[in-house]
């Protein structure tokens, strides 16, 4: 899922507020309190949410690669 594909509700949480809706997910999955139906809305919500946080760890990668290149240079 490319960026332009995450909804902007999700696009505009930090990764603590998406740490905190997974951690939140995944309780309730580990319930036995829902439905099969839910249990489905909520997994492709996990994989949503993940693949927003891999993009911003991604994108936190390159911010460090570009310092650390920096540094070297000006080494």
């Amino acid at each position: 899922m490319k960026d332009e594909n995450i909804p902007e509700n999700t696009k505009s949480k930090s990764i603590k507020e998406i740490k905190d809706e997974i951690n939140q997910i995944l309780e309730k999955l580990e319930s036995s309190q829902t439905n099969l139906s839910d249990s489905m809305n909520d997994y492709a919500r996990l994989i949503t949410l993940n693949k927003r946080i891999d993009s911003l760890f991604k994108k936190r990668n390159k911010e460090i690669s570009v310092i650390g290149k920096k540094i070297r240079k000006d080494l």
